[in-house]
């Protein structure tokens, strides 16, 4: 591990701590609901496009990370290991559980960026702590689609992530409300997947800002009740958009990665889309999400569990982000999404195989040991 990864330690270092996050004594289970684990070296890119992608998450990454915590790019950030990525989320984070969102971008990587398959062996390793969803792409047709039977049938399947900017060869883009993406919507329906996530937030280069536009993801909504909509970055820049489709549409959430950063940066930004988001939609359709390995959740769960309302939002919205919004937020609106026992969970993990590896046993209720005579 290089030198300057200075916040992992090890268990028998003092300034070792118990990742779940307490605020006021108060415990909060996370679910972080967008975590990514991609390979971008080098050697995998096979397009200009890999690394201008790359390039710009590091732009994000080092944009809004504390100057003590930017990871290098070649070193630490190109490349996330089942390793690496365990302890990133576990170790020293404030995260209990952790949902994969796959991004495959197969024009510019020769073996995807961050594809189910690469995913599959650390879910496989720590079932209970994690989450897979699947993808699909309207423009893979009949070949798509049994590639979403297969995925659902491997790993039963809750969720999928679409990415509607994806490049594929001469097309730059799709839209959520095609027939085409319909002919697969109704396929979640018939297999039982029904949370659907899309990103729909900030360009990233050299990907084209309009195919992420929010708006295909109206109509797509009312068409399939039954679905779940999980709007990624919650539109933005077109957070307005986002919340007049969503504030209509019940069966559609907001997932605040990349807006969460923000609560460290440009606090009274955050206060204003939070206080914009509980206005339109309320704290039960608002969910969590760190963007892992964009950002890391060991310090931006705590910034957004202590982030506030100006006097100012609050008095003008009518609403308020207290401990009870925060900890559906944080975790039990992803929870009733993915059916999610947190009480299970907790009990599970008093001696499962991250807590035996981090030490954490006794912060999930397990007895301490007896004392020696």
């Amino acid at each position: 591990m290089p030198d300057n990864y200075n916040y992992l330690y090890e268990l028998s270092d003092p300034r070792h701590v118990v990742p779940m996050y307490e605020h006021n004594g108060e415990e909060i289970f996370v679910i972080d609901g967008h975590i990514h684990m991609w390979d971008a070296s080098e050697q995998n890119i096979i397009h200009r496009g890999g690394e201008e992608f790359i390039q710009c998450f590091y732009d994000y990454h080092t944009a809004f990370t504390p100057a003590d915590r930017v990871w290098d790019l070649d070193t630490e950030y190109r490349t996330m290991t089942p390793e690496r990525t365990t302890r990133d989320l576990f170790e020293n984070a404030a995260v209990d559980m952790a949902i994969f969102q796959p991004t495959y971008l197969t024009d510019f990587y020769e073996t995807g960026f961050n594809t189910v398959e690469r995913i599959a062996e650390v879910v496989a390793d720590h079932p209970d702590r994690f989450v897979l969803n699947g993808m699909f792409d309207p423009r893979d047709g009949e070949e798509g689609m049994a590639y979403l039977e297969e995925l659902h049938e491997a790993h039963e399947l809750q969720g999928v992530k679409v990415y509607t900017a994806e490049w594929r060869g001469e097309s730059k883009g799709w839209r959520l409300d095609s027939d085409e993406s319909f002919e697969f919507l109704q396929k979640c329906v018939d297999l039982g997947i029904k949370n659907v996530h899309a990103h729909k937030g900030p360009t990233i280069r050299p990907l084209n800002r309009d195919a992420f536009d929010v708006a295909d993801v109206d109509d797509a909504a009312s068409s399939f009740p039954d679905l779940n909509f999980v709007v990624e970055h919650v539109g933005l820049p077109r957070l307005d958009d986002f919340c007049w489709i969503a504030t209509q549409e019940p069966n559609v959430y907001g997932g605040i990665a990349v807006a969460a950063p923000f609560a460290r940066t440009r606090p009274r930004k955050f206060s204003e889309m939070m206080s914009e988001l509980l206005f339109w939609i309320g704290e039960d359709r608002i969910l969590f999400g760190s963007d892992y390995g964009i950002w890391e959740p060991a310090w931006l769960v705590e910034a957004v569990m202590e982030s506030e309302l100006t006097p100012e939002d609050r008095a003008e919205y009518g609403v308020e982000w207290d401990l009870d919004a925060k900890r559906k937020v944080m975790g039990e609106n992803a929870a009733e999404l993915y059916d999610i026992d947190i009480d299970a969970k907790r009990r599970a993990f008093q001696n499962d195989n991250i807590s035996d590896q981090f030490d954490l046993g006794a912060h999930y209720g397990a007895n301490d040991p007896a004392a020696a005579d």
